[in-house]
C-alpha cells in the first residue's frame, strides 16, 4: 500500500489574512496546537505565504519588535514549496529533505487543502515501524524450531 500527501497531511490547515498582527497569528497557532499559519490576502484562496514558530523567533522575539505591531505580511516567508493530495510520501520525504524544509503544502488546483510537516511524517512512518515489528514477531512466534 502506498501512501500518499493525502494520507499524511495536517487539515483543516489555519489560515490568517496578511494584514493580522504577529500576536494575533500567534494566540490562533498556540490554541489550534500549530507551528504555522498560511498567509492569504483577500480570502482563503489566495495564498501569499507561510508564518512559522521559527519566523517568530527570528523576526520578532530576538529582533525585539512588539508582536502586535508586526503584521503577517512582513514576517511571513513568501517561498512556498508544495504538491498534490496524489503525491506519493516517498516523494514528500525526497522533496522536503533536498529543500531542507519542515512543512510542505498539499494543494488541490489553487487551493490549500493541507500541510505536511516533519511531526506527521514521523508519526506515520512510526506506526508504519510498530506495525511491521509487531508482524515479525508475530512470525517469530509462530515458527517452531527444526529438530
Amino acid at each position: 500500500m502506498v501512501l500518499l500527501a493525502k494520507n499524511i497531511m495536517d487539515a483543516p490547515v489555519l489560515t490568517m489574512d496578511d494584514g493580522t498582527d504577529a500576536m494575533t497569528c500567534a494566540r490562533a497557532m498556540v490554541a489550534q496546537r500549530k507551528g504555522y499559519a498560511i498567509v492569504t490576502h483577500g480570502g482563503p484562496a489566495a495564498v501569499t505565504g507561510i508564518v512559522t514558530e521559527w519566523d517568530f523567533l527570528e523576526k520578532v522575539l530576538v529582533a525585539g519588535k512588539d508582536p502586535s505591531q508586526v503584521l503577517l505580511r512582513d514576517l511571513a516567508s513568501s517561498k512556498l514549496h508544495d504538491c498534490t493530495p496524489d503525491t506519493p510520501t516517498d516523494e514528500v520525504v525526497t522533496t522536503m529533505a533536498q529543500l531542507g524544509i519542515r512543512r510542505l503544502i498539499v494543494r488541490s488546483g489553487d487551493q490549500v487543502v493541507g500541510v505536511i510537516t516533519t511531526r506527521n511524517i514521523l508519526a506515520t512512518f512510526r506506526q508504519y515501524i510498530d506495525k511491521l515489528s509487531s508482524e515479525i514477531a508475530g512470525y517469530q512466534s509462530s515458527s517452531t524450531p527444526l529438530g
